[in-house]
């Protein structure tokens, strides 16, 4: 299962999340956030990373040409979008994006199946809060497209490998403080997310 931590705000979480075997990291272009980092920050940031990690730029209620002016300029790798769209607004992006599900009932994770999208619960302030969806309305779903969010943390981690989820994204479960990473917090995260189940061991 690939795993995201997500709201990096410096370069010492971004080495240490990639140290212990992160796919992807995260950076929160939303300026009312506490984990919120400038275009210009990221850019800098993201000029010291090794290669072969994806970095992935969250962004709220943003027009496409803004959307499109930070992917180049930072380097970011998707554009994950974490605010209500549809099709026509993906579709009319020039960059690759992550659509977000902001789900607020089992009926709102259809949304986007035939898509790769990352499913997060519904709160007012856009992520970051530490509220859980009900796993019982992952049962009997395809979640091989899905990318879990909200609420995990390293002790619970393991409870949503049966799911087959492609992968997990952490930010508030992983944290020092609002904005800053524990780094035995991320690695036993990735190390649980990414062990492998006694059936994919046989």
């Amino acid at each position: 299962m690939r795993v995201k931590i997500c709201g990096i705000t410096n370069l010492e979480d971004a080495l240490d999340a990639i140290k212990f075997g992160a796919d992807a990291l995260g950076f929160v272009f939303y300026e009312k956030s506490p984990r919120y980092i400038s275009p210009s920050k990221a850019k800098e940031l993201i000029a010291q990373l090794p290669p072969f990690v994806e970095r992935v730029g969250l962004f709220v209620n943003e027009p496409p040409k803004k959307i499109e002016e930070i992917f180049k300029t930072t380097q970011i790798s998707l554009a994950q979008l974490h605010f209500d769209i549809d099709a026509t607004f993906l579709n009319s992006l020039d960059v690759p994006a992550l659509p977000v599900v902001r789900a607020k009932e089992p009926n709102d994770l259809e949304k986007f199946k035939d898509r790769y999208r990352l499913v997060d619960p519904f709160v007012k302030e856009y992520g970051g809060s530490g509220k859980r969806l009900p796993l019982e309305w992952f049962e009997g779903i395809d979640c091989s497209k899905i990318i879990l969010a909200g609420g995990l943390t390293p002790q619970n981690v393991e409870e949503v490998k049966r799911f087959s989820f492609y992968g997990v994204d952490v930010s508030s479960g992983v944290e020092a403080k609002k904005g800053k990473k524990d780094p035995k917090k991320v690695k036993e995260f990735i190390q649980k997310a990414k062990s492998p189940t006694f059936r994919e061991a046989c």
